[in-house]
């Protein structure tokens, strides 16, 4: 697949299906089942400059406020009855509990807008401190499991932790990017934050967590989604 084809498919924008689901693959990192009405985002990491000033590290401290923006937004483009946070919703365990009163305030008001599903992190392991919604390890909702971790027995998973990107190689130079991951069973998000990260499919902490025959990946352009078969990435 050439870099046009993907282009033009990008900017049709077509929906994919997953376990029989219908979904849409937005630039923002989100994913959204428009026949269940469901918006999943994950890793947003909520105060992480906060939590590195904690520790002694300092960021400018705008990496929240840009986050719930670009929440915000794409709730207001799809509107979704229900939001599901794939975990690591906050950068560490006091992130909730020390974020200053008008950020919760807002984060709040997004959190009462629908049914929100909070899923429990490895940054976060005890909750989001209150906020409005509910609070799972895992959640099972129409044939589909949200978990923060990917699990060694995939059916249907959806999950996070990971951060996938993608290199596509192409001769004279390479764009790296983060993705979506989908196979068969598993569908993988991107951190949805402004400072991403991303760590490589090919990297060894994806070994086995996907058929790389079956897998597709979907990049995060700077306004939509690029899709291609993993082995269209060259090597």
């Amino acid at each position: 697949m050439n870099v046009q084809a993907m282009e033009r498919e990008g900017q049709a924008g077509r929906a994919r299906r997953f376990s029989g689901h219908a979904v849409l693959f937005d630039a923002s990192g989100a994913a959204f089942f428009p026949e269940l009405g469901l918006l999943v985002v994950s890793d947003l990491h909520l105060e992480r400059g906060a939590a590195h000033a904690r520790r002694g590290f300092f960021l400018p401290p705008y990496d929240t406020g840009r986050t719930l923006a670009a929440l915000s937004a794409v709730i207001a483009r799809y509107r979704p009855a229900r939001v599901v946070s794939l975990g690591d919703n906050f950068h560490d365990r006091v992130g909730a509990r020390e974020m200053p009163a008008d950020t919760r305030e807002k984060l709040s008001a997004l959190a009462e807008s629908c049914d929100w599903v909070w899923i429990n992190g490895n940054h976060d392991p005890d909750g989001v401190g209150g906020l409005p919604g509910r609070v799972f390890d895992v959640w099972a909702f129409e044939g589909l499991t949200f978990c923060h971790e990917p699990t060694r027995n995939a059916g249907a998973e959806i999950c996070g932790h990971l951060h996938p990107s993608a290199v596509l190689h192409r001769p004279g130079k390479s764009v790296r990017r983060p993705c979506f991951a989908a196979d068969e069973t598993r569908l993988m998000l991107p951190a949805f934050a402004t400072t991403r990260g991303g760590l490589d499919l090919r990297h060894r902490a994806f070994a086995g967590l996907f058929n790389r025959k079956l897998l597709n990946v979907h990049m995060l352009g700077p306004d939509r989604v690029y899709s291609l078969p993993f082995a269209a990435l060259g090597c």
